[in-house]
Parts: structure tokens; C-alpha cells; sequence
């Protein structure tokens, strides 16, 4: 089979499309042919040695896919050959044609979703619901920021935050993506590359500010995002590219919560829990998630260099 291959850390150029061996499913796992693969930043990140994660070499990017499963292997129950899924495997190497994994990572993908939209739930979903129902534990009632909420786990944010009944505002940078984030269930849209949206923001509020922010890129908006909360408000950190200099005393005086979150950090039994939520989701219409682009599965290159452009809409797929 094709799959992409890395051999050594460093730009997107060291993504090669070789042929290698077909998987074969050992004892508690299968064997799935892949349709759509899913591209995170954070494959970016672990391809180019910055992350905690280091894979060791060589090895095929990738944690997120859809399609079907070929085989299973021993002690397998509960999916048989031929079953519609979606992949939500750490680091399983879903960049080719097939993949193996174990069969706990593999969830029902319901007829009405396509291969894309598969693609699209492993990290991106995985981290709203994670953000919100696992780390801040959310409640219906209060207001959300999706600090960055064009994007694939911003767009999931939002879906999920209004299901649960939270009063969502969601920010971007351009008509195309507010109007999709509108139309993904979010109260009010604020345009963040405007001088004074923090305005807009605590405009909305009326000047009570926000009881959660799911932010995108803390090294630029973490210390602005102090001065939005609410008392008693919290922030989730999911995305981060860098350092950046806070004010504490904004944290202290509304004895405010800072949080971190690594989705590769949950528990199998938060696991079990988050896709539970996500398949019921996908199945009652409630999740619908935005495929911006799809690419062959040989531009890996160009979509690892996509996936980090701002003003991202959905999620980017690459199609083997």
C-alpha cells in the first residue's frame, strides 16, 4: 500500500508518499481501509520535532481517518468486517491507504456522515468535547468564548457548547468563517482582527464578561483573554505557539482558572465517554462538521502547511 512516510524531523518536505507493507491486525485489533485522513496542527508539530511526543523514526503521521474495516482480529467484538467507522487513534498512522489499531479505536460512523466528516471528529471533536464537558466542565447557562472559532476544533466547540444549551460567542477573521460559525449554532460572531472586538465582546455580555474561553493560540490572545472573564471564570488553553508575557493580578482579581488540555492525556474511560457523546451526535444531526479543503493524500506537504494559515474554515482531509 501508499502511505506517507517520515524519516527524519523537520518541514513539511520530509512528508514521501512510499509503498510499504499492508497492515495485518494481531489479536484486539483491525485492519481499516482508509477513505479520508484527517490533518491536525498537531501533526505538524510532532513531524517537525516540537513536541512532546516524538515518534520514534520512521514512521506515518497521523491520528484521525474514516472508512472501512478490512479485517479484525482475535478476541474482536462489537465490529466486524465491512463496518462503516471512523478512527480516533493517537498517533496510529492514518497518512495511507490502510491502517491497523486497536479495536477500542474504532467508532460507528452513521450512514448520513460522509468520509470526510469521519476524518474530522478524532482530535478536533475529541478536544471540544474534552474542553468543555471534561476540563471546565461546562453548564448550560453560561456564556462561552471560542477564541479562534473557524477552525476544526472551533467549529466543534461551538456545535457542541450550544447542544449542551451555553450561550456561544465565537470570533474569526472573516465573513465566510463568522457566517459559517453563526450558522453552526453561535449567539453572537465578533470579527477578532478588528482593533476594539474586545469591545464587541464585553458589549455582549453587558460588561460581565465570559465564563469560559477555548482558546486557539494562547501566546497571542492568553493575557487579553483575563481582562473578558467573568468572576470565577475559566480558561482552557488548546492551541499554543509560543511564549507570551500575563498579568496575574487580572487572573487574581476574579479568582480566574487557567487550564491546560493534551487530548492525548484522557483516560480510556474519558475516551469511551467522548466518543459516546460524538457518535450520538453525528447519528441526531446535532454535530456537522465543515470540510474546507480536500487533498490528495500525496500534497501532504502543502495541507501540513495549510492546516497552520490563519483564517482556516473546517477541517482539511486528505483523500488516499
Amino acid at each position: 500500500m501508499n502511505a506517507i512516510v517520515v524519516r527524519e524531523f523537520g518541514g513539511p518536505e520530509v512528508l514521501k508518499l512510499e509503498s510499504i507493507a499492508d497492515p495485518v491486525a494481531g489479536p484486539g485489533q483491525v485492519v481499516v481501509n482508509v477513505r479520508a485522513v484527517g490533518v491536525n496542527p498537531v501533526d505538524t508539530y510532532i513531524r517537525a520535532g516540537a513536541h512532546a511526543i516524538r515518534p520514534q523514526l520512521p514512521y506515518t503521521p497521523g491520528s484521525d481517518a474514516a472508512g472501512e474495516i478490512l479485517s479484525v482480529g482475535g478476541g474482536v467484538t462489537g465490529c466486524a468486517e465491512g463496518d462503516r467507522v471512523y478512527v480516533a487513534a493517537p498517533n496510529a498512522g492514518t497518512y495511507g491507504e490502510q491502517l491497523v489499531c486497536s479495536a477500542t479505536q474504532v467508532h460507528r460512523l452513521p450512514d448520513g456522515a460522509t468520509w470526510g466528516q469521519g476524518a474530522a471528529l478524532g482530535v478536533p471533536y475529541a478536544t471540544a468535547f474534552r474542553a468543555l464537558f471534561q476540563r471546565t466542565h461546562a453548564r448550560p447557562g453560561e456564556t462561552v468564548l471560542v477564541h479562534g472559532a473557524t477552525g476544526g476544533v472551533g467549529i466543534a466547540t461551538v456545535e457542541l457548547a450550544h447542544a449542551r444549551g451555553l450561550r456561544v460567542i465565537g470570533t474569526g477573521s472573516t465573513d465566510k468563517g463568522l457566517t459559517a460559525v453563526r450558522d453552526h449554532g453561535a449567539d453572537v460572531v465578533v470579527n477578532h482582527s478588528l482593533p476594539d472586538y474586545t469591545k464587541s465582546i464585553m458589549d455582549a455580555t453587558g460588561g460581565r464578561g465570559v465564563d469560559l474561553i477555548v482558546e486557539m493560540l494562547a501566546n497571542v490572545n492568553l493575557d487579553r483573554d483575563l481582562s473578558l472573564l467573568a468572576k470565577h471564570g475559566r480558561i482552557v488553553v488548546v492551541g499554543n505557539r509560543g511564549r507570551i508575557e500575563i498579568n496575574p493580578r487580572e487572573a487574581m482579581n476574579r479568582d480566574a482558572t487557567i487550564l491546560g488540555l493534551m487530548l492525548f492525556n484522557a483516560s480510556e474511560v474519558e475516551f469511551a465517554e467522548i466518543h459516546a457523546g460524538l457518535v450520538a451526535g453525528l447519528a441526531n444531526g446535532t454535530l456537522n462538521p465543515i470540510i474546507g479543503r480536500e487533498m490528495d493524500l500525496k500534497d501532504a506537504s502543502k495541507a501540513h502547511e495549510a492546516v497552520l494559515q490563519p483564517g482556516a474554515l473546517g477541517k482539511i482531509v486528505l483523500m488516499p
